[in-house]
């Protein structure tokens, strides 16, 4: 039979107490405050993709409903009528009636158009050496068309030859050869020229290259205006029998003119009608 002693509380050994525990250093303790500084940390880069997303928000709508400046208006005008020769209708680059003024009578006439090339291409409208220039200076297109004076007794070829810009346009201009009028002794007719563009049926049916006898060069923006003259009925220039002056095809400059001028001429932007976008 096994004894066991009683001791009184008295007697019991006491209980050392050890060291005191940190709250803050109890895991349970030390994973909540480093959740609660996550939280702070995204909740104040929260605050700062809302304040430079709602900056650059009002930034955009700003500059969408800004009025635009001089320059950009500019840039703007300069780009449409870099377009026009793809953007405008044959009919409105080449109109049915052109007016000119003559010397002699001292009154305005028409030249009607006969017809439009519906080719594009640089070098099949030009002569050769014409068209070696052309190149060089980075030809986009040529755009022709045909007119006959108010009597129908002088036919004249406009074309448009198209550059990327007005300074492309003007060292083209500036190499083209001088206008002249043909010199029987040649019987070489006006080269390098715009070829002529004949169209059945109509005055200008008898109008080729070899009836060309005047030819003048204008320019307006990034276009250069060519015109070729002739005869209606055809004759060659080898039958003129002496250097006639310009006064026979007086309105073949005027019509070129005019197609340049309408072509380069610049129109600020215009928002309620329907060739702007803005």
């Amino acid at each position: 039979m096994s004894v066991v002693a009683f001791l009184p509380p008295s007697h019991q050994p006491p209980v050392q107490p050890g060291p005191p525990v940190n709250p803050a250093r109890r895991p349970g303790v030390v994973l909540g405050l480093r959740a609660r500084q996550w939280m702070v940390v995204a909740i104040v880069l929260g605050c700062v993709y809302l304040v430079v997303t709602a900056a650059a928000l009002t930034g955009a709508w700003v500059n969408l409903n800004r009025e635009p400046t001089n320059a950009e208006l500019k840039r703007a005008a300069a780009a449409e009528v870099a377009r026009r020769w793809q953007a405008w209708p044959a009919g409105r680059i080449f109109p049915e009636r052109l007016s000119y003024a003559t010397t002699h009578g001292g009154h305005s006439e028409f030249a009607g158009r006969l017809g439009i090339v519906p080719g594009t291409d640089c070098e099949p409208a030009v002569d050769a050496e014409l068209g070696a220039i052309l190149r060089k200076h980075g030809c986009r297109a040529v755009l022709r068309a045909t007119y006959a004076d108010q009597m129908q007794g002088v036919v004249i070829t406009v074309g448009v030859v198209v550059f990327a810009d007005p300074w492309a346009a003007d060292r083209a201009y500036k190499e083209i050869p001088a206008s002249t009028p043909v010199d029987a002794k040649r019987s070489l007719g006006v080269r390098p020229a715009l070829r002529a563009a004949a169209f059945p049926g109509t005055a200008g049916a008898r109008f080729n290259d070899a009836a060309r006898q005047d030819r003048t060069s204008d320019r307006g923006g990034p276009y250069v205006v060519l015109t070729t003259s002739g005869q209606s009925d055809g004759r060659p220039a080898s039958a003129i029998s002496k250097v006639r002056p310009g006064l026979p095809f007086e309105s073949a400059p005027q019509l070129g003119r005019q197609v340049a001028r309408a072509l380069s001429q610049q129109a600020l932007p215009d928002c309620s009608g329907g060739e702007w976008r803005c």
